[in-house]
């Protein structure tokens, strides 16, 4: 009855972001498209919109979570999931006082629309400091934070990669952390052995993932588990493989997926996604690395920066401008397979036989080591035709073929971000059970118990939004919600490390405890594989203002 009671108020909040979103894209609407220009004129309220979507895609997944596990009244799961729900009502309400405002709308004449006062009474109800008690106790006592939702197979996948990830990956993840050390080849090679790499990459190319019957869920789980253990270390090793293999199965020659693909599967090449540039981050268009044809090939010139594992990377992906004028913007772009030594240095130099050269340093980052992201600049660096992606054919179509391959690290950043939330929740817990003051364990008191029910109510919408991403993204679908999941888990996952954090106190301050890296790991997500705020102006709120007109494409 109470799942069904937050299914109705969530339908009459969901009619007013109905309003609101063609509000905004009837302000937005010019030339029969949606206008970048006049979005800007709004761009908190279209920030909003992109939140509250991620919200409604949340609150769904979480209505269906006990159902779909097979769980009852009175369970974790639909304890979790009344929680969860509860507080993102709260919160929608509070962004959209303001968008009612803006529409015009009397205070009075929001509250009657979105059912506003049996909202207070839900909230009241199962966001109270008495229901996330409820939570905390049977959290300290069972340590059951709510089935996952996975078949026998997804399920064996992920005992698989928990064992490893807490048998080789959290006994060095500290030492790699503090002394920002490069990821050893004994994890490298024991996820190489295990199938790691070929994930997303079809079997018929060596890979382990079904062209006929696709199991991205399978990817997801891998990554969240590997997180759990350390983003740094192992949780992003898949990601980059992911990126490059997908861009290549999109628009790669078939010659290109016979000799690239197998080799990514494998892992006997490492791979690294040379996008961003020092001037140029989230905006591609405007990018001006460019490579020049010569005889046999091109030659790169440029500065890229951000490139994450590019010292033991034997292959970057480079999305480089292969025609000149600027006024194509990212229809002038390609991509180029440049190939390198690997190295575990911090800095590289290498020179081609050809004369050309590249050279990179690690960018020192407060967290996320491990992986190491580079600056790196090509000069004159040669690269031969047979690596120009999709060959002639491929000219111009960089942008979208690498667009191919985000969606789906979309996907893996928001299992990173659950890997890495469910890591801190476990160590608050505990903590909080351990820890004593004024003569009682800190678990016992009331905003401790709230905090903890809160972020294992969120831990657990994240990952049934990523589970239901991944199963969209098996039909060919779920780019928006890939969009969504990223964008909602990667700023709430600072929220949750931040809690696990304070929980420990002064203690979790010091790199002495595991929750501090945590923190400082999470942070990260909202910043790469497109920054948060360019992700929900550019890309979601755009697709839903598009949406809202019908409009086939924004």
């Amino acid at each position: 009855m109470a799942l069904q009671k937050a299914q109705a108020l969530t339908a009459h909040v969901k009619n007013f972001y109905n309003k609101f979103e063609k509000y905004l894209a009837d302000k937005a609407f010019e030339n029969n498209n949606i206008s970048t220009d006049k979005m800007d004129e709004d761009q908190v309220a279209n920030y909003d919109l992109a939140w509250v979507a991620a919200e409604l895609f949340a609150i769904e997944e979480m209505i269906a979570y006990p159902g779909k596990v097979d769980k009852g009244a009175g369970s974790i799961e639909e304890h979790l999931s009344l929680f969860f729900i509860a507080d993102a009502l709260a919160d929608m309400l509070s962004r959209f006082r303001p968008a009612a405002q803006k529409m015009g709308i009397s205070s009075q004449q929001f509250e009657n629309e979105v059912h506003a006062s049996e909202i207070y009474a839900f909230t009241t109800e199962y966001s109270s400091e008495a229901f996330a008690k409820k939570i905390a106790d049977n959290l300290a006592a069972n340590r059951d934070f709510g089935a996952y939702g996975l078949n026998d197979d997804q399920a064996m996948m992920a005992d698989t990669f928990r064992k490893f990830a807490e048998g080789q990956v959290k006994p060095i993840a500290e030492k790699v952390h503090r002394q920002d050390l490069t990821i050893p080849d004994e994890i490298i090679d024991g996820l190489a052995e295990m199938g790691c790499f070929g994930l997303s990459i079809a079997d018929t190319y060596g890979g382990f993932q079904s062209e006929a019957n696709p199991d991205h869920t399978s990817m997801a789980v891998v990554t969240e588990e590997l997180s759990r253990g350390s983003v740094g270390v192992a949780g992003s090793l898949i990601t980059r493989p992911e990126i490059v293999a997908k861009a290549i199965a999109a628009g790669g020659t078939e010659e290109q997926k016979q000799k690239w693909l197998p080799l990514l599967a494998s892992g006997e090449k490492k791979c690294a996604v040379a996008v961003t540039e020092p001037d140029y981050g989230s905006d591609v268009a405007g990018m001006k690395v460019a490579a020049v044809k010569v005889d046999g090939g091109w030659k790169i010139n440029g500065v890229k920066t951000w490139c994450t594992f590019a010292g033991m990377a034997d292959v970057m992906l480079v999305l480089a401008r292969t025609n000149p004028d600027l006024k194509l913007k990212h229809k002038g772009l390609s991509i180029l397979l440049a190939e390198k030594p690997p190295t575990r240095d911090h800095e590289f130099d290498y020179k081609q036989p050809q004369g050309g050269r590249c050279h990179g340093k690690a960018i020192s980052t407060i967290g996320y080591r491990g992986m190491h992201s580079y600056e790196v600049v090509f000069e004159d660096y040669f690269v031969p035709d047979e690596n120009l992606i999709g060959g002639e054919a491929g000219l111009g179509k960089g942008f979208y073929l690498q667009m191919a391959g985000f969606a789906g690290g979309r996907l893996q950043t928001a299992a990173r971000a659950t890997g890495v939330m469910q890591a801190a929740i476990e160590k608050a817990l505990q903590y909080a059970i351990d820890r004593k003051i004024f003569g009682k364990p800190i678990i016992a008191y009331g905003i401790n118990q709230y905090k903890i029910a809160k972020m294992a109510a969120i831990t657990q919408a994240v990952r049934q939004m990523t589970y239901k991403s991944a199963r969209l993204m098996d039909k060919h679908e779920g780019a928006v919600e890939a969009s969504l999941v990223k964008f909602y888990s990667c700023r709430i996952s600072e929220w949750v490390t931040r809690e696990a954090l304070q929980i420990h106190g002064g203690m979790g301050y010091a790199e002495e405890y595991e929750v501090s890296r945590l923190f400082v790991d999470a942070r990260v997500f909202s910043i790469f594989e497109g920054a948060e705020e360019v992700l929900a102006l550019r890309v979601i709120a755009r697709s839903l203002l598009a949406r809202a007109l019908g409009l086939k494409a924004a």
